[in-house]
């Protein structure tokens, strides 16, 4: 979701800048903003208590929003998130978020809109994931990805790292490097100096 930010100034929300790996909000914190990016990025992501392994729940950039459904039912948030770079933020709080919504119908449909397309990505995830196949998990992800860019059916480069797409699709990453290179042998993907093209 991206509301104007003269708008979002307009009704009290604050930028507050956040330096590379700094946390946001943790798991289990108390949703009490509304948070959309001005530059930089930030990663929501749970880690594994028992093995330690992070799954990246998502990657958001510029003109996104994150963390709104704990924030509307009075919830505390299911992942931690964090910058990955140098990040400007508008925080507002929950109460004046609700007014903003109730005062623009034309906001508040497209913030449904918005939480719709979410939920239908993660059930889909979900699926993927629950695939035994690592080919069938990398896949979705990258269909996943091109899909929120809005990118056509010619062969971008993707911008994550083995470990990133790991984290992603609760693989390994030998795993991921493996069926990649597989992948490239099926003309599935290409590899050119070890960047991905999909």
């Amino acid at each position: 979701m991206n509301i104007d930010k003269d708008l979002l100034l307009a009704w009290g929300g604050k930028i507050k800048k956040y330096p590379k790996d700094e946390f946001i909000f943790m798991e289990g914190d108390y949703a009490r903003f509304y948070h959309q990016i001005i530059e930089g990025s930030v990663k929501t992501f749970n880690i594994n208590d028992n093995a330690g392994k992070e799954f990246t729940q998502g990657l958001f950039v510029a003109g996104n929003s994150f963390g709104e459904p704990p924030l509307l039912i009075d919830e505390t948030y299911p992942a931690a998130a964090v910058s990955t770079g140098d990040t400007a933020i508008i925080i507002l709080s929950k109460e004046r978020f609700i007014k903003v919504l109730n005062e623009y119908p034309d906001i508040h449909l497209k913030f449904t809109l918005k939480l719709a397309q979410s939920l239908h990505d993660k059930a889909v995830t979900f699926k993927e994931v629950m695939s035994n196949s690592p080919q069938t998990r990398i896949l979705g992800f990258l269909n996943s990805y091109k899909k929120r860019i809005k990118a056509d059916h010619t062969p971008i480069q993707i911008p994550y790292t083995r470990q990133e797409i790991a984290n992603f699709t609760g693989l390994r990453v030998e795993t991921v490097i493996r069926t990649l290179q597989r992948m490239c042998s099926d003309n599935l993907v290409e590899i050119h100096e070890r960047k991905l093209f999909y």
